[in-house]
């Protein structure tokens, strides 16, 4: 039971005692209940600071005590963790070392530590042969022990309690600085770190599982940069409510253990998230909690008149299994929520050794690929495009290669995702850009008759505020006229700011380049937003093309596209182009240009001149 002294406005120290003896319950609520002030002017601290001047020290007497008591060592271990799944700890445990007929106080002192490792604990014994150095090895040192002998001093509780319930609140007043992130008020990384080496180690000694969880909120970038960082906060403050009413709400039986949502969750930067899940009773029930996180999340959160979709990736790695240790558990699932994320986000994967292997192999691929513009590995081929009417070569588009000498050919596929999300992606595209132009001048001075070169612009270097000031300084030093250039970004690239898109597009017209829209239909751009790009040319992915003879839906949509092309007299290339059906079919809606195998595979570009001369010839006869 609760026994309340709140007499000021301070807050109270909240103790716990465990004794089995009621006797001695009633002397600590004795001793520990509110005294009545001295009048003013007749104490020794009031006559001392007349005579003297000096400060009045806090008076004993002024403290608050909140009490709750325990009549044995089970009942003291169910109290500490109810008060941690409150959030409001106690801040000293008098503890009897001897409790019949059940377990004793050094069993309730080892799992009150597991529970609290900061509690500290006051071993109160009438006995003599209590070994302070035995009782240190077996229970965790993170916080501190004390022992009084009975019969004890009511001074002696008093002062005890008083002076170490005052450092735990400085100390939490401190720990609210130092652990708590300043946006959603929840634990921080230092903190959940810290808890999560502490379950651990519980974890080992008790022999059972234990599951972490990590979670990145999806697109939140997007967030932040279309409607600030200050409306982005208010966001994540309503992400961290879900979050806390989802782990409250979870089922404790179900999962096989108690989720004290206050220290089991924690922001752990900027839009990720984490999730402790102690004493778990199986690693897979980690994904029940997963999917009520989830959930939580189906109803958008309406902020100012913004209804905002909010979804996140979970990653689970679970102990022993997937690590056993802080760095390696964090890694695990770090790298699986990754994986859930490339699953197009809102859900959920448990880290598994395959994951493992395949991030070995990226850092590798990492590794190889930093050194690779210094070594020379990296080459462009070409791949023609067609006029469809004339029967003419109308251009070629540049697409990179790499072979590493310890990796071999390495696939764009491959290579192409670390580059951009290393932002390595930047240095290699301007070298393919300068790379390109100079190639697309050399043909014209051999007299290769190739109308233009188009290159692809990922969104990292389309964002760079130089990006049209590097595309014109190339120009002029390669000696490409700018028609002869055709610049290929996606509509994720448009959609990742319009206005400075548009301003960036506006630049690169200025100049005189060609500009297209490539994989037109695959992403989520707005039919009202193309209308304001300077456009020159749409590119069918091929993923409309492959069974356009076959399928009437991309039928439709090869058809639509050309349609929509022509009413806003824009240019369409199909890619992907492999047989004669297809070819005929475009043809026949009047598409302009075609690109793939049923033209020409990629080419290196000491073979581009004479593929040219080959079809030419054959074009005269």
């Amino acid at each position: 039971m609760s026994f309340s002294t709140e007499t000021t406005d301070q807050v109270p120290i909240r103790i716990l005692v465990a004794d089995d003896e009621a006797a001695i319950r009633d002397s600590y609520r004795d001793i520990l209940k509110p005294r009545k002030p001295e009048p003013a002017g007749t104490s020794l601290d009031d006559m001392r600071a007349r005579l003297f001047g000096t400060a009045k020290p806090a008076a004993a007497s002024a403290e608050r005590f909140e009490l709750t008591f325990c009549r044995g060592a089970e009942d003291a271990v169910l109290a500490v963790k109810e008060s941690c799944l409150e959030g409001w700890p106690f801040s000293v445990i008098f503890l009897d070392m001897r409790m019949p007929p059940g377990p004793d106080g050094l069993w309730a002192a080892i799992r009150i530590r597991e529970l609290d490792a900061r509690v500290d604990i006051v071993v109160v014994t009438a006995y003599s042969d209590i070994d302070p150095e035995e009782i240190s090895k077996r229970v965790p040192p993170t916080g501190s022990m004390f022992y009084l002998q009975k019969p004890f001093h009511p001074h002696e509780i008093r002062q005890i309690a008083g002076a170490l319930g005052r450092r735990r609140q400085a100390e939490e007043r401190i720990r609210q600085l130092a652990y708590f992130d300043d946006v959603t008020k929840l634990p921080n990384r230092v903190f959940f770190r810290e808890r999560l080496a502490n379950a651990l180690g519980a974890a080992r000694r008790n022999q059972h599982h234990l599951a972490l969880m990590f979670m990145d909120l999806d697109n939140f970038k997007r967030i932040n940069d279309t409607l600030g960082h200050s409306f982005g906060d208010l966001v994540l403050i309503e992400v961290a409510k879900r979050l806390l009413v989802s782990l409250r709400s979870t089922d404790s039986i179900a999962i096989g253990c108690l989720v004290n949502a206050a220290e089991s969750l924690a922001r752990f930067g900027g839009d990720e998230f984490t999730v402790l899940l102690p004493e778990i009773r199986r690693g897979q029930d980690a994904g029940l909690v997963a999917q009520r996180i989830l959930e939580a999340f189906n109803e958008p959160i309406t902020l100012t008149g913004h209804d905002i979709i909010v979804n996140g990736s979970i990653g689970i790695a679970v102990y022993p299994e997937d690590g056993q240790d802080t760095e390696t558990l964090l890694k695990h699932a770090d790298m699986a929520m990754y994986y859930a994320k490339r699953q197009n986000g809102a859900t959920f994967r448990f880290f598994t050794n395959e994951m493992n292997k395949a991030a070995l192999q990226r850092l590798a691929l990492e590794k190889q690929l930093r050194l690779a513009l210094a070594r020379q590995e990296l080459t462009l081929h070409y791949q023609p495009q067609l006029d469809v009417m004339s029967g003419s070569i109308s251009g070629v588009e540049a697409l990179l290669r790499w072979e590493n000498a310890e990796l071999g050919k390495v696939m764009p596929e491959e290579f192409i995702p670390i580059a951009e999300e290393t932002n390595l992606i930047v240095p290699i595209g301007e070298w393919v850009l300068r790379t390109a132009c100079a190639q697309a001048r050399t043909w014209k001075e051999a007299g290769v008759p190739v109308p233009r070169v188009a290159v692809n612009v990922s969104v990292q270097q389309f964002a760079q505020a130089g990006f049209p000031a590097q595309v014109e300084r190339i120009l002029k030093e390669t000696g490409l006229e700018p028609a002869g250039l055709e610049i290929e970004i996606t509509e994720s690239v448009l959609m990742k700011d319009g206005d400075t898109a548009t301003a960036t597009l506006r630049e690169l017209k200025r100049l005189g380049v060609q500009l297209a829209i490539d994989d037109f239909g695959t992403g989520y751009s707005s039919l009202a937003y193309l209308k304001n790009f300077p456009i020159d040319r749409l590119k069918i992915d091929r993923a409309f093309v492959y069974a356009l003879t076959t399928d009437i839906n991309d039928q439709a949509i090869a058809s639509a596209v050309i349609s929509l092309a022509e009413n806003m007299r824009l240019d369409v290339t199909a890619e992907g182009v492999e047989t004669e059906d297809q070819f005929a079919f475009l043809k026949s809606r009047n598409c302009n240009e075609v690109q793939g195998f049923f033209l020409s595979r990629p080419l290196p570009a000491e073979e581009i001149s004479g593929f040219i001369r080959t079809r030419t010839d054959a074009k005269k006869k």
